[in-house]
C-alpha cells in the first residue's frame, strides 16, 4: 500500500522558499493567515500558533478518454487526472508548511479553475494556514509530515479540546460514464412514473468508489475515522452522461485516549 501523493515531499519553487524565508527572519517572526478573528483566537487557545499562509497549485492537462455510450463504467483516465491534480496541489501546500516547521495546516480550501482557451486543461489550488504547537511537542503524522485539515478554527478547537487531532485531508474521486438509454427504453418510460435503474445503479456505484478511496487514504494515515465528509457531483466539460463524484473529509486520531469530553451547558436568560 503506497502513501497518498499529498503525503509525499515536493520540491518548492525558489519564489515560494524566498517568501516563506522572509516571514521567519528577524527576532520576531511575522505570520499571515486566512483564519477569521474568532478562528485565530480559538486556535491559539488550543496551544497552536499560526506560522503562515501556505498554498500549492497544479495545472494539469487531461488525456484522451475513450468510452462506450451504451456502457456504464468509470472513466479511469479522467479519474486519475482529477485525483492527481488535487493531490499535487495539496502536496505542495504541505511542503510549504514543512518548510516553516509546522505541525499541520488547518482551514484547507481546494478550489478549481478552468481555462476558456483549453477545455482539456484544469488547475487546482490548495490554501490553508500552517500552525505549530507552542509547547514544543510535535503533532505531525506518524510519517513525520504536517497534518492537513479542512476543518475551521472553531472545529479544530472543539476536536482538540475533546482529545482528537487531524491526521490528514483525505480525498476520493471517481469520474463515471452513465450509459445512454436505448430508444426502446425511452419509449417504454413515456408517460410513466418509473425508476431509471441504470442511472440509479451507476450513480450509486460511482459514489461508493469515491467513498471507498477516501476511506482507504484515511486508513493509510493510521486514523481512527473521518469527520466533516462531503460528497459532491460535478459535470465539468465531459458531456451530459459523464460526472465526477468527489468525496473529501478530515481523517482524525485520538490524541489522548483518557480525555474526558466536556458536556456543554445551556444557559437560559431570565426575562
Amino acid at each position: 500500500m503506497s502513501e497518498p501523493v499529498s503525503q509525499r515531499p515536493q520540491q518548492l519553487p525558489e519564489s515560494a522558499r524566498a517568501r516563506l524565508g522572509r516571514t521567519q527572519q528577524g527576532s520576531k517572526p511575522f505570520f499571515t493567515s486566512d483564519l477569521s478573528v474568532n478562528e485565530f483566537v480559538l486556535t491559539t487557545q488550543t496551544g497552536f500558533e499560526p506560522l503562515g499562509l501556505v498554498m500549492g497549485t497544479c495545472i494539469y492537462h487531461v488525456g484522451v478518454q475513450a468510452s462506450r455510450w451504451s456502457v456504464s463504467q468509470e472513466l479511469q483516465v479522467l479519474s486519475q487526472a482529477m485525483y492527481q491534480c488535487r493531490e499535487l496541489a495539496m502536496a505542495r501546500m504541505e511542503s510549504e508548511a514543512d518548510a516553516l516547521g509546522a505541525d499541520g495546516v488547518i482551514g484547507v480550501r481546494i478550489r478549481s479553475l478552468n481555462y476558456a482557451f483549453a477545455s482539456d486543461v484544469l488547475e487546482f489550488v490548495a490554501v490553508g494556514t500552517a500552525i505549530k504547537s507552542s509547547n514544543g511537542q510535535s503533532y505531525r503524522t506518524p510519517a513525520g509530515r504536517p497534518f492537513t485539515s479542512h476543518l475551521s478554527g472553531q472545529d479544530f478547537w472543539t476536536l482538540h479540546r475533546h482529545g482528537w487531532l487531524p491526521r490528514g485531508l483525505v480525498l476520493g474521486t471517481c469520474v463515471y460514464h452513465i450509459a445512454h438509454m436505448t430508444f426502446r427504453q425511452m419509449l417504454s418510460n413515456v408517460g410513466q412514473n418509473v425508476e431509471l435503474t441504470n442511472f440509479s445503479q451507476a450513480a450509486y456505484d460511482a459514489r461508493e468508489i469515491a467513498m471507498d478511496r477516501m476511506q482507504y487514504e484515511g486508513q493509510l494515515l493510521q486514523a481512527d475515522g473521518i469527520v466533516g465528509v462531503s460528497v459532491e457531483e460535478s459535470a465539468w466539460e465531459w458531456g451530459q452522461h459523464a460526472i465526477e463524484f468527489f468525496a473529501m473529509g478530515t481523517a482524525v486520531a485520538r490524541l489522548h485516549p483518557d480525555a474526558q469530553p466536556e458536556h456543554p451547558t445551556m444557559v437560559m436568560p431570565l426575562t
